[in-house]
C-alpha cells in the first residue's frame, strides 16, 4: 500500500492537510510525523503516527520504509518569531530536515511539498506586487532558511530530477490551531481575544499591511500545485502565491461589524521590523497562469468563517 507521509503534523497546516487526507483517502493512506505526540484523541486511537525527529535521516528514513511512502509533505519549521529567539535551532531544524528528505527523496523517488515563505523578501524587494523573481535579502534567520531551502530544492530538482514543488506562503490564518510563533501571528489573535470579549494589544502597528490567506485556500494551493501535471510546473524554487492583503486596522474594524464592541491598542514589538521588511501585496500571476491558482476567500468571508467556527469550538 503506497501512502503519504505528513511531517510536522501537529503544526497549523500539517494538522488540518492529515485531517483532509484522513477523510478522502483514508486513514491507513497517510502517515502523521512529528517530535511529540499528537495533541488530538483521535490521532492517537486511530490511524497512523510516527514520533520522529526530522533531522534524523536514519529514522526518517525507516519510517519512509516501513509505510511505503510516495509523497512526502514536509512541514516542519521553526517559524520567524520563535527563530530570531533561538538561530540555531531554527537553522538546525528547517535546514537538516529539508536536506534529510531531499535525500531520501532522491533514494526513493518520492514526490515532495515543502512551504517557502514571504519570508524570503528583505528590505530591497520591491514592496508593492513584489514579483516572482527580485532581489531575496531576509532580515530573519527564518527567511535565511526559506531562500536556502529554495536554493535546495531547485538544485536537487536540477541535479536529480527530485519532483519538489513549493509555495511562498503569506500569513495564514486558521480557527482549528492556535497561532504558532510567527510574526502574521496577530490576525489570528484578534479573532480570540474578540470572542472573549477582551481589548486586544496589537504588537504590530495599525497601518501595517501584508499579504494573508485563509486556511482553506492554503490547504487548496497545496493541492492544486501538487495536482498539477509535471510540466506545468516551471518554478523549481518556490512560487509567489497569496489571497488578500489588509491592515491590522482594517481587520480589527471587519470584527467590530460581528463584535461593535471589540478594539484594540496597539504597542508595537521586536516583530514590527519583521513586517516592515516583508511585502505589503504579492504579485502571484506565475501561479495563475501556469497551474491555474485561484483564491477564494476575501477579508469578509475569513471575518464570517472564523467566527463561526471559533464559535463552535468548546474552548476558545
Amino acid at each position: 500500500m503506497k501512502r503519504i507521509l505528513i511531517t510536522g503534523v501537529d503544526g497549523q497546516i500539517g494538522s488540518e492537510l492529515f485531517e483532509l487526507f484522513r477523510h478522502d483517502e483514508g486513514v491507513d493512506h497517510v502517515v502523521g510525523l512529528d517530535i511529540r505526540p499528537p495533541q488530538k484523541r483521535q490521532w492517537r486511537e486511530n490511524g497512523l503516527f510516527e514520533l520522529c525527529d526530522a533531522t534524523d535521516k536514519d529514522a526518517l528514513r525507516q519510517v519512509i520504509k516501513k509505510y511505503e511512502i510516495t509523497n512526502i509533505f514536509h512541514l516542519v519549521g521553526i517559524l520567524s518569531a520563535k527563530g530570531e529567539n533561538n538561530p540555531d535551532l531554527a537553522w538546525h531544524v528547517n535546514m537538516t530536515s529539508l536536506k534529510n528528505i531531499l535525500e531520501l527523496a532522491q533514494e526513493f523517488d518520492l514526490k515532495i511539498f515543502w512551504p517557502s515563505s514571504i519570508a524570503v523578501f528583505g528590505l530591497s524587494a520591491p514592496r508593492e506586487n513584489t514579483p516572482q523573481n527580485t532581489i531575496l535579502d531576509p532580515t530573519t534567520i527564518y527567511g535565511i532558511t526559506k531562500v536556502s531551502g529554495e536554493l535546495l530544492c531547485n538544485y536537487y530538482h536540477q541535479k536529480f530530477a527530485i519532483d519538489v514543488r513549493s509555495i511562498r506562503f503569506p500569513g495564514i490564518i486558521s480557527y482549528d490551531t492556535p497561532p504558532g510563533g510567527g510574526t502574521t501571528d496577530y490576525a489570528v489573535d484578534m479573532f480570540y481575544y474578540a470572542l472573549r470579549q477582551e481589548k486586544y494589544t496589537c504588537f504590530v502597528s495599525p497601518e501595517t499591511t501584508l499579504p494573508m490567506m485563509y486556511m482553506a485556500d492554503a490547504i487548496k494551493s497545496i493541492l492544486d500545485i501538487m495536482r498539477a501535471e509535471k510540466q506545468q510546473i516551471k518554478v523549481r524554487t518556490s512560487y509567489n502565491v497569496t489571497g488578500i492583503s489588509f491592515s491590522a486596522r482594517e481587520l480589527e474594524l471587519e470584527i467590530c461589524k460581528h463584535f461593535p464592541g471589540f478594539s484594540c491598542s496597539y504597542k508595537p514589538d521586536y516583530r514590527q521590523r519583521i513586517a516592515d521588511s516583508w511585502p505589503c501585496t504579492i504579485d502571484d500571476s506565475l501561479a495563475r497562469q501556469q497551474w491555474n491558482w485561484q483564491h477564494q476567500f476575501d477579508l469578509a468571508k475569513i471575518t464570517a468563517d472564523m467566527i463561526e467556527n471559533l464559535k463552535s469550538k468548546a474552548t476558545v
